[in-house]
């Protein structure tokens, strides 16, 4: 299914007076305190987030997996689905695959299906936390720290791979995540697997084009559950200094211990201008991969506020790549993917509305109080009007999740695709 223009201007149409009026009222009084108004509708005109090819279809856990119906099947399909949120959002123009669960066969047609919804592919993420069909080794007991020279070579060659298929695609990055680790006391030496991970990432590194980043992501627990060999940003940041000036760690929101203050190391990164990527989701307890904002929105504007502090100051750190990375298994994917859109504009919108200057002058003061006010004071600003001046602008729906329902893309999906179709991967 694809939407047309027209489909979507139709749909606005019916929308429109009510946005003026909300959008006129709001502009008028960010105007009145100064701020530039059309500056950040730009700057929200311009955002972009990757979508995972995994995210498209039901989740799973240990315990089982819903389908929704309708889901894709193939790359091809995965590729239409991004083309629907990137229409209904223009906010989703890119594609981030996971190998070998989405491994083209045809590259060009690929790339052509890709450009016809006028989505690039971000970031490759290979795949050493599960054995495949035809491996010769087995990843039980790791793969880049393996104790084992052979299995860590398996590793390293499966990453090479992926670097390859990047290439033909037009990717400029590769993401590696390790699940590597122990579950008992004694089972591994702590020194030994490190330094077995860090020779095994300088490998990939060096195999990399000089204009690839290496994107090193951190994790403390799951599915090994005494220790991780990459448990926290401190490893990471030290593998990527290891390896080289184009490898970055790479913030999961949803790797980290209860109550970590995420804010403070993606400041800490940036100022160190190490900070690669940023994967959004949300939690209650642990990573669990739930709708971006759901759960805790106040935790996600305090992280765009040293996101945006960040690339306004530290112009040593690249613009950081943006990733939705979430799975689901009671929600509609394509649904959940909209809201999970929605919450990271609105985010990025209210931490644009913070006026650095004053908050700058009032640290200086020591007046912690109105400190608080000005963060408070842009998270309670209502931005949705400003997200909906930008979609308009660019010819997205004003309500992206309120049109995929009016338009029935999942009835058609479903009729297209049978309700037993399984996306591949998860």
């Amino acid at each position: 299914m694809k939407l047309s223009v027209n489909q979507i201007q139709e749909y606005n149409n019916e929308n429109i007076q009510t946005h003026q009026k909300e959008f006129d009222f709001l502009a008028e009084k960010l105007i009145k305190k100064g701020i530039d108004v059309a500056g950040i509708i730009e700057k929200l005109e311009n955002f972009n987030v990757a979508i995972p090819s995994w995210a498209l279809g039901a989740g799973g856990t240990r315990f089982g997996r819903f389908s929704y119906g309708g889901e894709p099947a193939t790359l091809e399909d995965k590729i239409d689905d991004i083309g629907i949120l990137n229409i209904l959002t223009k906010s989703a123009g890119a594609i981030s695959l996971h190998i070998p669960w989405d491994i083209p066969n045809d590259y060009n047609a690929i790339k052509e299906k890709a450009s016809d919804h006028n989505i690039i592919f971000d970031s490759v993420n290979s795949n050493t936390f599960q054995d495949q069909l035809h491996s010769k080794h087995s990843y039980k007991f790791g793969s880049l720290c393996n104790i084992h020279k052979e299995i860590r070579e398996q590793a390293i060659q499966h990453n090479f791979e992926v670097i390859n298929i990047g290439e033909k695609l037009g990717s400029k990055s590769l993401t590696v995540w390790l699940s590597d680790g122990s579950n008992f006391p004694g089972q591994n030496n702590f020194q030994t697997v490190l330094n077995n991970t860090a020779e095994s990432l300088k490998k990939i590194y060096r195999h990399m084009p000089n204009s690839w980043k290496l994107y090193i992501e951190y994790k403390p627990y799951e599915p090994n559950f005494y220790s991780t060999v990459i448990q926290d940003w401190g490893t990471s940041f030290m593998l990527a200094q290891e390896c080289g000036e184009r490898a970055y760690t790479l913030v999961d929101l949803g790797h980290h211990l209860p109550n970590t203050n995420i804010e403070q190391i993606v400041a800490t990164l940036m100022n160190k201008g190490k900070l690669g990527g940023f994967h959004f989701n949300d939690s209650k307890y642990g990573d669990d991969d739930l709708t971006v904002g759901s759960v805790k929105p106040y935790a996600l504007f305090l992280i765009f506020n040293e996101l945006v502090y960040g690339m306004n100051t530290n112009k040593n750190n690249p613009v950081p790549a943006w990733m939705i990375d979430a799975s689901h298994n009671i929600k509609d994917p394509l649904e959940d993917l909209l809201q999970s859109l929605e919450a990271i504009l609105i985010a990025y919108a209210q931490a644009l509305l913070i006026d650095q200057k004053q908050l700058e002058k009032n640290q200086y003061k020591n007046d912690v109080a109105i400190c608080q006010e000005i963060l408070q004071d842009a998270f309670r600003t209502d931005v949705r009007p400003l997200i909906r001046q930008a979609r308009l602008n660019t010819n997205g729906a004003l309500n992206p999740l309120e049109a995929f329902k009016i338009f029935k893309i999942r009835d058609y999906l479903i009729k297209e695709r049978g309700l037993k179709s399984k996306a591949s991967g998860l």
